[in-house]
Formats: structure tokens, sequence, C-alpha cells
């Protein structure tokens, strides 16, 4: 979402004249958009906004803004202690960006602009063209979060959950597409809770589907509490959804899910991946833990490893818990550092090989691949498959922006390795 909300930053600014460069030495306005999800992200803005007086120590200082949610969580503390910063602006103020940046040319001040006010954010982000021009392109269609999890700064940084019309996101799809997108990840913090005047995310699939140099759509993240008949039924109908769903589930714990403010169980969770196998056999899923949450024990966190094994994500995304400012969790007893680092690395090491056996199984498969750039002057293209494997191949011809058939003969950690197959195989990998 942070990278959505940088291209659109950028759409708002070349409306003052101003255009992206890669010197940092030579620029006249400096925007750092941060996030606020993990830990020392407050710290990572001081050190920045430090690197850039160094570079600018002898020249004229550029105008310095802090976007996102740092900026909306602790903008009044930045713009305090950090003489050198010109202006915070939260999210949902992106739409004064100009504003912002034209009052600090004539009057040097400093200003302060986090406000929530994503109505009238999203009414001014329309009149804008998304100039995003990737082959895979980012769409907000919701923002802000009704959840108030107990560890989660979201629902203060970004609001409640609002959802824009399918009109005006069909429009910025069908614009994305002209662009030359043929991929589009739909987007929000709690994005399987779209609703919009009834409206929810399977309806707007269906109606982007409806455009036919779209090739493929994504969504995420998602909240099992949200997760409806419908939506599992999208992935059943619409072959144009891929078949990888990240579902967040935090801990395989019902202990700790209530502790947290989940307000579901892991049975739940089970529940809804059935259901979505039975809808579509090939889907598969990808996960976020959080390990050593306060109340932790080493049973909490055998359910959790118990959970990796059962469902089998083909990626997990884990972290030690961090307290967020603001949040009912930071005031918790926090688990010991030690053991819940041993309990990551255990979690992590476990993860890591159900990868390692679902990456094997790919081999001398053949994988749909969409390519999105070229790698150097070695005549290799990245793209990613289905499940959002990142591939690399091999080619004479210019593969940005085709799907091609390709069968995978390695792969490391991170990236499979392939070549073009030119013939029909229904030796697919899943």
């Amino acid at each position: 979402m942070n990278e959505y909300d940088s291209n659109r930053i950028y759409d708002f600014a070349k409306n003052i004249n101003y255009k992206k460069t890669d010197k940092i030495e030579e620029a006249d306005c400096y925007v750092l958009n941060t996030c606020h999800i993990r830990e020392k992200a407050t710290e990572k803005v001081y050190h920045d906004v430090g690197r850039i007086k160094k570079i600018f120590r002898n020249k004229n200082k550029p105008i310095v803004v802090i976007t996102g949610c740092v900026a909306q969580a602790e903008g009044e503390i930045l713009l305090k202690k950090e003489k050198y910063i010109d202006a915070v602006i939260g999210p949902q103020s992106y739409h004064k960006f100009n504003e912002v940046i034209l009052n600090i040319e004539k009057n040097l001040c400093k200003i302060d602009s986090t406000d929530f006010d994503v109505i009238e954010k999203f009414d001014y982000l329309n009149l804008f063209k998304n100039s995003d021009s990737n082959v895979s392109s980012f769409l907000t269609i919701q923002e802000g979060c009704d959840k108030f999890c107990k560890f989660c700064v979201v629902p203060y940084t970004r609001g409640p959950e609002y959802s824009r019309s399918i009109e005006e996101l069909v429009i910025e799809t069908k614009n994305l597409v002209n662009n030359g997108a043929k991929e589009i990840t739909l987007l929000g913090q709690n994005v399987n809770a779209y609703n919009y005047e009834g409206k929810k995310l399977s309806d707007l699939i269906f109606e982007i589907s409806k455009i036919e140099d779209l090739k493929r759509i994504r969504y995420t993240t998602s909240h099992p509490l949200d997760f409806s008949k419908d939506l599992i039924q999208a992935h059943k109908k619409f072959n144009k959804l891929m078949p990888l769903i990240h579902l967040p589930v935090q801990s395989g714990s019902n202990k700790i899910l209530k502790n947290m403010g989940r307000n579901h169980s892991v049975e739940d969770y089970i529940l809804i991946i059935n259901e979505l196998k039975r809808a579509n056999p090939l889907i598969k899923f990808s996960s976020d833990f959080i390990i050593g949450y306060p109340g932790e024990t080493d049973k909490d966190f055998e359910e959790t490893l118990r959970l990796l094994k059962e469902v089998s994500f083909i990626n997990s995304y884990s972290y030690i818990y961090s307290p967020r400012p603001g949040t009912p969790a930071a005031t918790m007893k926090k688990t010991d550092i030690t053991v819940a680092k041993n309990r990551l690395l255990n979690f992590q090491k476990t993860a890591e090989e159900i990868k390692i056996k679902y990456r094997k199984r790919l081999f001398n498969k053949i994988s749909s691949v969409m390519f999105e750039n070229k790698i150097g002057n070695k005549g290799e293209y990245f793209g990613r498959d289905e499940y959002f494997n990142s591939v690399i191949v091999k080619s004479e011809k210019n593969l940005i922006g085709k799907i091609e058939k390709v069968r995978i003969y390695e792969g490391n950690q991170n990236t499979l390795f392939g070549k073009i197959e030119d013939f029909k195989n229904k030796d697919f990998a899943a």
C-alpha cells in the first residue's frame, strides 16, 4: 500500500512542477513515506533524515516531508525533535500534499497535516490519473480497520474501514491496464472487508475481471473474520483470480488468539482453509505469525508449529512480538526475549523446510509465468508464477508483459529458474 501511496503522491507532485530524480543530492524536495507496523520505524526516520542532512551540509536545504503512518502516529514529536523536517502528512491527508509543499515554499513554516479525511482524500485522488505503468500494479480499494487487535497500530494510524466505489475502481483499473498493467493487486488493511453500498470484494472482482487485457487479479491482506462465502466461491468462478491467498492467522493457539483480540479460533481458520480448497483445489496459502506474544507458553508455541505444518504454508512471515505505542498489548508483560528468539528460530526452520519441499516439487514442472522486467544486459527476464514465486529465464525475445509456459529446472531460497516451453503441456506446477 505504501508503494501505491508513493506513486499517487508523485502523481500529485507533477502538477506543481516536481519530477522524480535518482540523484538525491540534486533533490529540491525529499519525501519519506513510512510504515509503523514494525519496531524501530521512528528511529529509521531519524536515521534517514540524518543521512539527508549530511548530503546537504554545504548545499541549499531541500524540503523534507515525512508521510505515512509514522507521521500519523508521531508527527508532532517528529517536528519538535528534528528541526530539519518541514512537514508531516498522515496517510489520510495525502490529498493536501501539493498545498503543504506550496505553503512551505512560500512561508517556510512547519506543517502538521494528520487529519482523518479519507473521503476527501479519495475524491481528490480520483481527479488525477494513476501514472503507474508497471506490468503488475497495485490498487488501493479499502483503507482502515475496525478490528482493533490488541497488538496492532493500524486502526490508530489509518482510521476506520472505508471502501471506495466500484465505479471509481473500475475506472482506475482500466487506466492502469491502458498504461500496460496485466496484473492488478487489490489492496486494503482488511481487503476482504471491502463493502461499498452492499457490494463486496467478490462483486468488484467480477467487474474488473471483465476488462479483457487484465490477465491476473490478486488481493491482500485478508482477515479471517471477513472471509465470506461469496468470496470463497469467487475462487471457483473467476479464472483470473490467482490461487494464492495471504491470510494472516498470527498464532495457532486459541488462548493467544483470544488475548490478541482476533475474535476467531484456530478451528474457524481451518474451516476457511478447507472451504477454499473445496472451491479450488489448486489454492495455496501464505500467512503472518507473531512469535512470543505476551502470555505465550511452550504449549501455545507448539500449537502454532502444529498449525504451520497442517496447512503447509508456502510462505510464512514471522516476527518476534514488538509492542507498538498506544496499543493495549504494549502494557502487557513481555515474553523473555531469549525464549522468543529461540522459538522464532525453531518456527522459521520448520517453515523453511516446508517451503523447500514445496519448491522441489516444482522442479521439471510447467509454470505459467507473467514477466515484469528485464534484468541487466544478460538477456534474463524476471516474472512471477500464479503463486507469486519469482522466476528468471533467459530469452532472446522481449518477454515483458507476456505470460509464458516455463519449465522450472532449479531454484534457491528466493528464486526459481526455468526455460520457455513452446509446446502445450498439461503437467502444470501446483
